[in-house]
């Protein structure tokens, strides 16, 4: 199913007022500079903020509509959720973590093969790198079931290599997924080897001037010939 979105917010220092879409299969990669809205619209979807006005639809079901003072919470979303910073609980193993919320225990097993992570499921968060503990969010995350997956700069405090391997894994992943996904990064290169549709925020609006501005900026970066020859990835504005 599909997911449509419509928020309004004030923010600190803009106002914040977005709409876009994000179709079962499909990953949207919301792009920007840091402090432009992007985790603030993400944690609306999570319904662990409450926009001004609005309206959210995932395929007939309402979440939230101000009009009709519909908020549904967040538990009832049924979503998953990765966070830019770890946030497993530091007395159970990776194992107990990943089940924690497991609708099926079993495919915690197949999930930590997957990440390459089932050699580990017996030690602590803080007995694991970085790398490690953002794939056992990821199968934690998973392992609920969820309708829809949210990624809130899941790999921003790694070091590059280890990046780059969890950003190959992610995209062999979104291939084997039936939901939508929404992602959040600043990193322009990541964005536009990961997602199917672009939404670039820039304090709270969708400014894809900004995005061709960055590209354009430095022709012979990796962003530039990566948007040259991606003929699928279209944005969304």
């Amino acid at each position: 199913m599909s997911i449509n979105v419509s928020f309004k917010k004030d923010l600190k220092y803009f106002d914040l007022d977005i709409s876009f879409s994000c179709a079962k299969k499909n990953m949207v990669v919301m792009i920007g500079p840091s402090g432009g809205g992007k985790t603030t619209i993400v944690r609306m979807l999570a319904g662990l903020e409450k926009p001004k006005e609005g309206k959210v639809v995932f395929g007939n079901e309402v979440w939230f509509d101000s009009l009709r003072h519909i908020n549904v919470p967040p538990q009832k979303r049924r979503l998953g959720y990765v966070f830019q910073d770890y946030t497993l609980f530091p007395h159970l193993n990776l194992y107990e973590n990943a089940t924690f919320a497991a609708v099926d225990k079993k495919e915690v097993d197949e999930l930590f093969e997957l990440f390459r992570i089932g050699h580990l499921k017996k030690r602590k968060p803080d007995m694991v790198s970085g790398g490690e503990r953002q794939r056992c969010a990821i199968c934690q995350a998973l392992a609920r079931h969820p309708r829809i997956l949210l990624l809130d700069e899941p790999f921003s405090a790694l070091d590059a290599i280890t990046r780059r391997g969890l950003r190959e894994e992610l995209k062999t992943l979104k291939g084997k997924m039936s939901f939508p996904i929404i992602y959040v990064t600043h990193d322009i290169a990541e964005a536009l080897y990961l997602a199917d549709e672009l939404l670039p925020v820039v304090e709270g609006k969708i400014d894809d001037q900004w995005l061709q501005r960055m590209i354009t900026r430095d022709p012979s970066t990796e962003v530039a010939l990566r948007a040259a020859r991606e003929p699928r990835l279209t944005l969304v504005y």
